[in-house]
């Protein structure tokens, strides 16, 4: 045995691995290729024991210890100079409890591989829209699924916790064992420890109406008011998004896509069973029959099908690509937004964002939950996200001048508050806890890491020890 693999026999060394080695760069990944992370040292932990030498190895070299799996949201993180980042891919399958309908599911587990397991048992989770986004940090940054109107936030949905704290032990963290931190961890913005695995509930489904349908631009003003008009009182069952799209010609966009700016409005409805199947038909057809009647679609996919496909709906990209955006919460918007929505975003704007889109929230996102953690809900009507894909310096310019340009025309109808796995970059500006809620979330911290051991990974605005 050589002495650096003797050394990591003995506990002292887990498996650190400085840059400019294959190790570090397979640690350091992320899915934001205009966001790279640089920290000091990383490791990609595949046991719970190799998270507990972790922490240890990084308090004994003076380190502060970050974490990630898939890096979806490295825009967000502060810089990692002075830190070890554990990369968490915990070896272990998904455990599903069909009977008391929990999922036990180890950090690093993709989305897709939850609803798979899930879907063997006529269940499924408040996932996100994409199969390779990171469980973890999905849940406990809120979480919007498209059964979100429904169900509500994806972290109402987390019933333990498995995490490695500051002084190197495993706790399982649920409202009875520690309410505190286990209200903390549930959108308190993090910094408490490495998470190691996570219980949450499962829900049944049978079947579900989803898809995507595609129009020209010049459409966009009376699609645009016909899709408002029927949020205002949608069904719970259906959550869906419109958004306006300049795709890049590539093999993965379809040709009819890529042809100038274009509409799209895609979502899902929910069937918990067979006997909703009628229903969930007759709700899609409520939207969709009043937006095909305005002009017909390129492309339209809406369809009943399995849950799985659901993961598919989105189209979000399924390999790392370079992202550079902005997100806002809106309250209702009227007649003036939409024409101030598409005058940023529509045709003729000369928007250099691939994307920008409203997600539509209300149902249950916005009530008030029993026993929900710092974030339960979100109080208002829409979550506005714009995203383009910077190629160079003058580019990723021209990009913030429109984010800046979005973010002045929605104005008068931003709520000041963000959904935490909706914001793009460190630096814009946040806010979905109160002045109260960030307070309760540091005293928590200072309980549970009182060196500020993992505070690198509070998100910016949550902590006022930063």
């Amino acid at each position: 045995m050589s002495g650096a693999a003797a050394t990591r026999a003995a506990g002292r060394d887990p498996g650190v691995t400085p840059p400019g080695t294959a190790e570090y760069e397979a640690a350091t990944a992320v899915f934001n290729l205009h966001a790279p992370v640089r920290p000091a040292a990383a490791i990609t932990a595949r046991t719970v024991d190799q998270v507990r030498a972790a922490v240890r190895y990084a308090r004994e070299n003076g380190l502060g210890v970050r974490a990630h799996t898939t890096g979806h949201q490295s825009a967000a993180a502060r810089p990692m100079g002075r830190d070890l980042l554990v990369r968490t891919l915990l070896d272990g399958p998904v455990e599903v409890d069909a009977a008391r309908r929990r999922a036990w599911i180890p950090a690093g587990t993709r989305w897709g591989a939850v609803v798979e397991a899930a879907a063997a048992h006529g269940l499924t989770a408040a996932h996100g829209s994409s199969p390779t986004v990171g469980v973890v940090g999905y849940l406990l940054r809120g979480g919007l699924s498209f059964y979100g109107r429904k169900v509500g936030l994806a972290v109402n949905t987390v019933r333990a916790v498995e995490l490695v704290t500051a002084d190197g032990e495993v706790r399982r963290v649920d409202d009875a064992s520690d309410p505190e931190l286990f209200w903390a961890l549930r959108g308190g913005g993090g910094g408490f420890g490495v998470v190691t695995a996570i219980e949450i509930d499962l829900f049944p489904v049978a079947r579900v109406v989803t898809g995507a349908a595609f129009w020209p631009a010049a459409h966009a003003a009376r699609l645009l008011s016909a899709w408002r008009r029927w949020t205002l009182d949608a069904p719970p069952e259906a959550s869906t998004s419109l958004r306006m799209m300049n795709l890049p010609r590539v093999p993965e966009v379809p040709d009819v896509l890529s042809r100038g700016t274009m509409l799209c409005v895609d979502g899902a409805v929910l069937c918990e069973s067979e006997d909703d199947v009628a229903t969930a038909r007759r709700h899609a057809e409520d939207l969709l029959g009043p937006l095909r009647a305005v002009a017909e679609p390129v492309l339209d996919t809406w369809h009943l099908t399995t849950p799985a496909a659901v993961l598919e709906t989105h189209m979000d990209p399924a390999d790392p690509v370079p992202i550079l955006g902005d997100h806002l919460l809106l309250r209702e918007l009227d007649e003036e937004g939409e024409r101030a929505f598409l005058r940023v975003t529509g045709e003729g704007s000369g928007s250099p964002l691939i994307l920008a889109g409203l997600r539509q929230l209300g149902g249950a996102i916005s009530r008030p939950v029993p026993g929900a953690g710092a974030l339960g809900h979100l109080d208002a009507r829409y979550a506005y996200s714009g995203a383009g894909a910077p190629d160079g310096p003058a580019a990723e310019e021209t990009i913030r001048r429109h984010c800046a340009k979005v973010r002045a025309a929605l104005r008068p109808w931003d709520t000041g508050r963000t959904a935490p796995t909706f914001v793009e970059t460190f630096d814009q500006p946040q806010g979905h806890l109160g002045a109260e809620q960030v307070a309760a979330a540091d005293r928590v911290r200072a309980r549970v890491d009182p060196a500020g051991l993992f505070l690198g990974d509070a998100m910016a605005n949550t902590s006022a020890l930063l």
